[in-house]
């Protein structure tokens, strides 16, 4: 062995090892918080987890989508996003354990990472081009830069044992038998990190309140908004269409409790003053552009509609009711001099598209058959809640939400279901999908424990633009008995029913089943949501005390 001083790297012990998967937690909380901060200068959506969240559900398998809402329900956003979270701790932790043991290894990794995210942003169907990337870009160098500083604090010199301990040098981590090291340099790693997670904290601070107040234009726009009076007002509700029974579902289902399922991680705020929506594509006439004010001056009208979710299993919570205000779309179209195909036109299929990329597609003929098909501004009197759409969203009675309910919508392109096939479509969902006539038990809930005697048996049913007729009960596997129906509102609306049961001592299944107005008997065959929406009848069992 050479007499002079040698320099050879020691490998770390525990303790090290342990302080570099610190190392990389720090990092990867000051990629993400730079980001955040740079993200109020690009726009929020281009954050890492945002993009890189958008960018998982659009690959996801429309099954394990239909999972994850089955599972998390509307919570399945978040969900996601703290499963990202969940992973990118664990990567973080592995990279800094990487760069302790193999300088520039973990350096590698925070790069690779960043890089995933720009190329996530950049690939989303709303991303505005390169500028979507920078965040991800600073934040990886942020975190690179910290990975690297940190790791050298800790990182092992073993000295030729010849010369002994210099000033400050211990017995490196691991006891008797373990080489004799430099110190590490404790108080710089300390320094470093503390100083990094507070400045970090105060970045992702500072980004996050950015981000929130770059969406005060359109919260300010919306609480401006005063929607006229509609010229065609919907119908007053019959006062028999809401029975008085503990526990049915309300028959207007308030805003804050209506269903949401979007693939939108963050909700679109759309300032309504620069909002605008264009209508052209195959057989249009005359292509058109509208601005918020355009269409909130025109004849509004308002109708009471039942929404319903093709990801609904059977008996489930995503259908609700609202009373909508808007204008009609069909006029829109007829003015762009557009003919449905029965008519000659030549399209058959409306793609919407919304500002965060969606696209819907709708066939033409249902939206100009006659029935109330919206441009939607309002719900339940009052501006559309960003988080159905604001400040214009589409909506249809008879289809489902997935070939119809385009939220946040912009563009409107008339074409062929030949030519183009939207986001659902590409996924596996059916190009047409009307809605299935459907009904649920609302009460008693499953597994309840009514008491012995008269026990009021009720729900909902729904056959939007086709309406019901009928609804029964069956107990067990006795004969089907008819339940009263609450007056109907209108054929695009649900209908409450109920029946009083004599309710014996024991355990018993209730099981529901509609009929619509053209005669149709929903079907007691159960089918899964995917393709075209659940079928079958809803039971719950009950034990009668």
């Amino acid at each position: 062995m050479r007499d002079e001083e040698k320099d050879l790297r020691v490998r770390p012990g525990r303790p090290r090892l342990a302080l570099g998967a610190l190392s990389g937690v720090l990092a990867g909380f000051t990629a993400l918080a730079v980001a955040e901060l740079a993200a109020s200068a690009v726009r929020p959506q281009s954050r890492p987890v945002i993009a890189v969240g958008g960018a998982s559900i659009d690959v996801t398998p429309a099954s394990v989508k239909d999972w994850a809402i089955r599972h998390f329900g509307t919570d399945d956003k978040l969900v996601l996003q703290l499963g990202i979270l969940a992973v990118l701790t664990l990567l973080a932790m592995v990279l800094g354990v990487l760069e302790v043991r193999f300088r520039r290894a973990g350096v590698a990794g925070v790069l690779v990472l960043g890089a995933v995210g720009a190329a996530a942003a950049a690939g989303r169907p709303d991303s505005t081009g390169l500028a979507d990337t920078l965040p991800s870009l600073a934040g990886a160098l942020a975190g690179a830069l910290l990975l690297h500083v940190l790791a050298g604090r800790l990182t092992a010199v073993k000295r030729s044992p010849e010369h002994g301990h210099e000033a400050g040098v211990v017995p490196e981590e691991g006891g008797a038998g373990s080489a004799v090291s430099g110190g590490w340099d404790r108080r710089g790693f300390v320094l470093a990190a503390t100083s990094a997670a507070a400045a970090s904290a105060v970045a992702g601070a500072a980004g996050r309140v950015l981000n929130v107040s770059g969406d005060q234009d359109a919260v300010t726009s919306r609480d401006e908004v005063v929607l006229p009076r509609p010229g065609s007002p919907a119908q007053p509700v019959p006062r028999r269409a809401a029975l008085r029974v503990p526990g049915i579902s309300p028959f207007v289902t308030p805003n804050d409790k209506f269903y949401r399922v979007d693939t939108a991680l963050v909700v679109p705020m759309v300032d309504a003053t620069t909002w605008r929506l264009r209508i052209h594509g195959k057989g249009v006439r005359r292509a058109a552009t509208y601005s918020f004010g355009d269409l909130l001056g025109r004849e509004l009208i308002e109708r009471d509609i039942t929404l319903a979710c093709v990801s609904n299993e059977v008996g489930g919570p995503y259908v609700g009711n609202a009373r909508w205000t808007g204008v009609r779309l069909a006029d829109l179209l007829a003015e762009c001099g557009v003919r449905p195909p029965s008519r000659g036109g030549p399209a058959d299929q409306l793609v919407a598209r919304s500002v965060d990329g969606m696209t819907i597609g709708s066939p033409v003929d249902d939206l100009m058959d006659g029935r109330d098909a919206l441009l939607a501004l309002g719900m339940n009197g009052e501006p559309l809640p960003f988080a159905h759409g604001f400040p214009v969203r589409m909506v249809v009675p008879g289809l489902y939400g997935f070939v119809s309910a385009c939220k946040w919508i912009e563009d409107i392109e008339l074409t062929t279901f030949d030519a183009y096939d939207p986001y659902w479509v590409k996924r596996g969902w059916a190009r047409r999908a009307p809605i299935k006539t459907q009904s649920r038990i609302d009460t008693p809930k499953p597994f309840a424990r009514p008491k012995a005697g008269t026990v009021m048996v009720a729900g909902v049913a729904w056959a939007q633009h086709r309406g019901i007729d009928k609804v029964e009960v069956r107990v067990d596997d006795g004969p089907w008995q008819q339940t009263q129906l609450a007056a109907e509102d209108t054929r695009d609306t649900w209908r409450q029913w109920s029946l009083p049961w004599q309710a014996t001592r024991g355990s018993h299944t209730l099981t529901v089943r509609a009929t619509d107005r053209t005669g149709t008997l929903q079907t007691g065959r159960r089918t899964r949501t995917i393709p075209d929406g659940a079928g079958g009848w809803h039971s719950v069992v009950v034990t009668v005390d």
